[in-house]
């Protein structure tokens, strides 16, 4: 029996592939560092077994799929290869796994999780579809026509994908740790566009998008007119947003989303060009749409006393921007209070004042401690770097979240793609405390 063992398996990528593996009938587990990490929620309620790091895991007859974090030297890596046993690296495996199916590649340096979650949703109303979406949810339906799989371009690991299909939200500079700058952001999208079998979806509103050239059709989507489908009559409400959609100006459906911004909107109708290529009845895309509750950590909300708190992915200055402009459509005329926490010296380096920025757009802003990664310990910067350049800015430590309370009928927005959720945590714990 084949034993398919995760090296990493909390990590966001990795712990979705878990999940469909195991969906599909396979035998999964997996190691990691012994600190909870909101993925394995999953995994466990699936008791899929999750270990500490050690060599005596690997035994015959596993496949190891090890996470892109971790070195050929790590200790799990070099038994399996004295053993004799495979070993594939996620976004490998993962391309293998995909040319099984009708797949759906759905990349952008903005916006792809929630995307791939929408369009995974919306589909399995209309065919068995399996899928992997980058906040750590996968699942694997027997029988699956459609895959449909976040495909992250950082250090342009997109390109071990050769999809049917891709979905580009956009094109930005992120990643300053490895792309140099727009123009190498670019290059990588365009090599994953010329690996594309089918048809592209691209937004043309992005001043990048057009400009790929592809072996395969294109169809663009945004709400200028040049666009093939395009988002007409677009309605705001603390409710969600309704819009009417022309396929290259003839009238094709109304739709209405629950979720808040513009780019929810292009998100939406991504989604709304993928499905009606497929011949999905425009019936079943707005039930789809309808009754999406969203993705982990994009605008997670909830009520804590006579606060609002969400918790939001949004670690790029573009991110924030939509985040708060979000927070303020369904929350009209209450206090928002941005609680920030940069990822990587890099890009808080790189977007200093493009973060200064975004988060001024708050009525008032918390900033914690730059959150660095696996690849990056320290720099040449500090938090309070980015509070100089935004007035009346604060710190925010754990020790001090009771500062959160003076915000009454406030809506409490913490943002980042480090740790910023324990900051909620103990924010929440002191009011409950209280």
């Amino acid at each position: 029996m084949t034993v398919y063992h995760f090296v990493g398996i909390k990590g966001t990528g990795m712990s979705a592939l878990a999940q469909v593996l195991h969906g599909l009938g396979h035998t999964v587990q997996g190691s990691d560092v012994e600190k909870w990490f909101f993925t394995q929620r999953a995994l466990e309620e699936r008791g899929i077994p999750i270990l500490p790091f050690s060599k005596d895991n690997i035994r015959p007859g596993c496949i190891v799929i090890a996470g892109n974090a971790f070195p050929d030297t790590h200790e799990e890596i070099e038994a399996a290869r004295e053993l004799g046993v495979p070993v594939i690296r996620y976004h490998r495996f993962l391309g293998e796994l995909a040319s099984q199916f009708t797949s759906v590649a759905v990349t952008g340096s903005h916006g792809k999780t929630t995307t791939t979650g929408l369009l995974a949703h919306v589909m399995q109303g209309a065919h068995p579809t399996s899928y992997l979406i980058g906040d750590g949810t996968g699942k694997g339906e027997p029988g699956s026509q459609y895959f449909i799989f976040e495909a992250c371009e950082y250090r342009r690991h997109f390109l071990s994908y050769f999809p049917d299909y891709a979905i580009m939200t956009n094109i930005d500079f992120d990643h300053p740790d490895y792309f140099a700058n727009i123009d190498d952001v670019f290059s990588a999208f365009q090599e994953m566009a010329n690996q594309v079998k089918k048809a592209i979806v691209a937004c043309g509103d992005d001043p990048y998008l057009p400009n790929i050239q592809a072996k395969v059709p294109m169809l663009f989507y945004g709400l200028g007119e040049e666009n093939d489908f395009q988002a007409r009559n677009i309605v705001k409400t603390s409710d969600g947003m309704a819009f009417d959609v022309f396929v290259r100006n003839t009238f094709f459906a109304s739709f209405a989303i629950p979720r808040f911004g513009t780019h929810n909107v292009l998100n939406a109708l991504a989604v709304v060009a993928l499905c009606h290529y497929e011949g999905v009845e425009a019936e079943v895309i707005a039930k789809g749409l309808q009754t999406f509750q969203g993705v982990k950590r994009r605008f997670s909300e909830k009520t804590v006393g006579r606060q609002v708190l969400i918790d939001d992915y949004a670690h790029h200055p573009r991110e924030i921007t939509a985040t708060l402009e979000a927070a303020r459509q369904k929350y009209p005329g209450r206090e928002v209070v941005a609680i920030f926490q940069p990822h990587t010296y890099t890009r808080t380096q790189t977007f200093l004042r493009e973060f200064a920025e975004s988060l001024r757009q708050a009525d008032h802003v918390y900033l914690c401690d730059i959150f660095g990664s696996a690849r990056e310990h320290e720099g040449k910067l500090t938090i309070r770097d980015l509070q100089a350049e935004i007035p009346r800015s604060h710190l925010l430590a754990e020790e001090n979240v009771a500062v959160l309370k003076r915000h009454q009928d406030a809506v409490l927005v913490f943002m980042g793609a480090g740790d910023i959720q324990k900051f909620q945590q103990a924010y929440e714990r002191v009011v409950l405390s209280a």
